[in-house]
């Protein structure tokens, strides 16, 4: 016979149930003693229920969290997509259209510049030219 078969039979009139209580209805058994395990039990119930309970909260505010997180990062990455668009437009603007009218506005710079230098000495030939004037007319008269 195989321990199996004599685990078996040795056994065969024990049947252990989750359910099953130590405590057997005919035997006698101390009352403080049930009502502490009933009340144990009972606290423990309310315990892991709160627990259970607890880890469904946190578990949907993480969801809160993540549902939050998801639409912020998309407004944020809608945000940089427009402000990448709307630099790529500033940038064509500007050397497509400004950057050649700052280019003029530097020519007409150069220009004024030159003019500026050309109208100094003008002026001050037209005094050199004013005062030969006025030396010949003194030496006349």
């Amino acid at each position: 016979m195989s321990d199996e078969e004599r685990w078996n039979n040795r056994n065969r009139d024990i049947y252990a149930s989750p359910t099953h209580s130590s405590f057997e209805v005919l035997d006698p058994h101390d009352p403080t003693l049930s009502r502490l395990a009933t009340l144990l039990f009972k606290r423990t119930n309310e315990y892991l229920q709160g627990e259970i309970a607890s880890g469904g909260d946190h578990y949907m505010l993480l969801e809160e969290i993540n549902r939050l997180a998801i639409t912020k990062y998309t407004d944020l990455r809608n945000l940089a997509v427009n402000l990448n668009r709307t630099l790529t437009e500033y940038n064509d603007l500007y050397g497509n259209t400004i950057k050649p009218l700052l280019s003029q506005i530097d020519d007409i710079d150069v220009m004024v510049t030159r003019l500026e230098e050309n109208a100094y000495r003008l002026d001050s030939y037209t005094k050199q030219l004013k005062t030969r004037i006025k030396e010949m007319y003194d030496a006349k008269g």
